[in-house]
């Protein structure tokens, strides 16, 4: 057998090895482990920036989706920053929304935009705040008003 046939093989056992299906085993869990989405993502990375605040009036079991977008001089949406997806909880919710202040169009009309829906129907949203400079900053409380 030639020595290229020998590595061809070997690597073809390697791939059927690695790729083959059944489970590796795992310690049994005494209780499933909660994991919980913090509005505290860690420390902000030199190469980021924040916004962060509470949002009032979101009921529970809704799901808010806040969103950092460019907005043209039509008011219409024309690209993505940044976007979060969070779970009312009936109380105040606080978020952080992090960035990268590189994709931050200088000169642009840029807004905070958010809305709320429940049994993926449009319930509330959230009136545009608008958004100046490319820091990391606090927006306080906003507050969500019924979707028309």
């Amino acid at each position: 057998m030639s020595i290229r046939a020998l590595v061809v093989l070997s690597f073809a056992v390697l791939l059927a090895a690695c790729g083959s299906d059944t489970p590796k085993s795992q310690a049994p869990q005494t209780a499933p482990v909660a994991v919980k989405k913090t509005a505290g993502a860690g420390p902000l990375p030199a190469y980021q920036r924040e916004l962060s605040g509470s949002l009032l009036g979101v009921p529970t079991g809704s799901e808010v989706e806040l969103a950092l977008l460019v907005i043209d001089e039509r008011g219409r949406p024309q690209r993505l920053l940044a976007s979060s997806t969070l779970n009312g909880n009936g109380q105040d919710l606080p978020f952080q929304l992090r960035f990268n202040p590189e994709a931050f169009p200088a000169g642009a009309r840029v807004e905070l935009r958010g809305r709320a829906s429940q049994s993926g129907q449009l319930i509330l949203h959230l009136k545009p705040v608008p958004i100046a400079q490319a820091h990391t900053q606090a927006t306080g409380q906003l507050r969500f008003e019924k979707a028309p």
